[in-house]
């Protein structure tokens, strides 16, 4: 499995607990908080997660289509 997937699928399943900030989700796993900044913005841009709030330091949760992403790939 690719590096960048195993990175995106630890996040989303740290968020599919509890919607958390970057240092949290950096203390989960094994990521860096580099790597977990990186993979958030590029969910981001694609819809799959979301900002909560508008101050620092953000909490990342889920969103709509994240969840329904999730949904379809656990699907047979």
């Amino acid at each position: 499995m690719r590096s960048g997937l195993t990175a995106r699928t630890q996040i989303l399943q740290a968020l599919e607990k509890q919607e958390s900030d970057v240092k949290s989700i950096t203390g989960s796993g094994k990521l860096s908080y580099r790597v977990v900044t990186y993979h958030l913005r590029l969910l981001e841009a694609e819809r799959v997660v979301g900002k909560k709030g508008e101050k620092k330091p953000y909490v990342w949760q889920v969103t709509g289509v994240g969840q329904q992403r999730l949904l379809n790939s656990t699907e047979p």
